[in-house]
């Protein structure tokens, strides 16, 4: 496919483009119905749906959940990188930037892999080439021995001085968390310093990095609360937020749950935000409280891509509303072949 230029008429393009492909997403009956189907019924519907070409191609390799999994991971793969062939100018760039926080996760995936001795094929399986590093470029560093091959064979790439530097004496699975923390740590800050660059369209841009921010330091100081709440909080927290790292170190020392929650609202400017926030004064389950603050998360964007509807917000909106269908459709085929109830796989959705 051609790639457009950039310009007003282009960007028009391309956000009506993304609103289009928002309207073919799954609605929320769907899921519904497929909470009473079993997996046969499932990997049929996904079949006959926008998945169907990929359901093809593999069912004569795969079947079950590996046939659901690999497809969703093909499809969402193939959707990111043809979104990136029609989006113009400096929206591509943009997009491209967001788009390397799959690189971290391909890498990270490759390195585990490689240290549990997974097979390459099974490695494969779940990579999302949708960032820098294509799918070619990861087919070469799955066929590298070792993990320190792997490290050494993304020499020019983002992710490569940190990584070398981190795991010099050698690849170790207890290095990962940090390492990945830190990862995720320079993904930000690489995106907060092209938002502020002068860049067209890094305003907007900046807007929904913020957002990202401080629903991630968010989710992670209620996890940190539930399952974690002596250790220190500060090595995971990432910059950039309107919650300051040291605020958020002093707001997780407060163990009264209300408390927390009164000095916590002050610092967020989004009133969905803090409405949600204050119905957790309540004892809830950690995955109902991510859950939510994820859908919070999109119902922002979707207000932001309609506020500044030919920006990079509908095309972001519409990148994590695609990954969250992927997401549901996961967790639906694996709770079935978990055997889990209805009502369980239902507190998994986003919807």
């Amino acid at each position: 496919m051609a790639e457009v230029r950039a310009g007003p008429v282009p960007y028009i393009y391309v956000c009506t483009r993304m609103r289009v492909r928002k309207s073919k997403l799954l609605p929320r009956e769907e899921y519904m119905r497929m909470l009473n189907m079993g997996l046969a019924e499932i990997t049929r519907f996904v079949g006959e749906s926008q998945y169907k070409k990929e359901v093809d191609e593999l069912a004569t390799s795969f079947g079950g959940i590996d046939l659901i999994e690999i497809a969703l991971s093909w499809n969402l793969a193939k959707e990111y990188q043809n979104i990136q062939k029609i989006t113009p100018g400096t929206l591509k760039d943009l997009t491209r930037a967001y788009l390397r926080r799959w690189d971290i996760q391909n890498v990270l995936t490759i390195l585990r892999g490689k240290l549990h001795g997974e097979k390459k094929g099974r490695i494969k399986e779940v990579l999302i080439p949708a960032g820098e590093l294509d799918r070619v470029f990861l087919d070469r560093l799955l066929e590298e021995p070792t993990p320190e091959r792997v490290i050494e064979g993304l020499k020019g790439k983002s992710v490569y001085p940190l990584l070398s530097r981190a795991m010099e004496g050698g690849v170790k699975e207890d290095l990962l968390p940090r390492v990945e923390n830190d990862l995720y740590k320079q993904f930000y800050a690489d995106l907060i310093t092209y938002a502020t660059s002068g860049v067209k369209g890094g305003r907007q841009f900046l807007e929904y990095i913020t957002l990202d921010i401080d629903i991630t330091n968010i989710r992670t100081m209620f996890r940190f609360r539930a399952e974690s709440p002596g250790e220190d909080i500060s090595g995971v927290i990432i910059p950039g937020g309107t919650i300051p790292p040291p605020a958020i170190n002093r707001l997780f020392q407060i163990k009264d749950r209300n408390e927390f929650i009164d000095s916590l609202v002050p610092y967020i400017r989004i009133r969905p935000l803090r409405e949600l926030l204050e119905t957790l004064r309540e004892e809830r389950s950690l995955r109902e409280i991510e859950i939510d603050l994820i859908k919070v998360q999109l119902e922002e964007m979707e207000t932001m891509a309609k506020l500044n509807p030919f920006s990079i917000h509908p095309i972001l909106a519409y990148l994590e509303m695609k990954k969250y269908e992927i997401f549901n459709l996961r967790a639906l085929a694996r709770g079935k072949e978990s055997g889990l109830t209805p009502e369980r796989i239902r507190g998994y959705l986003v919807v």
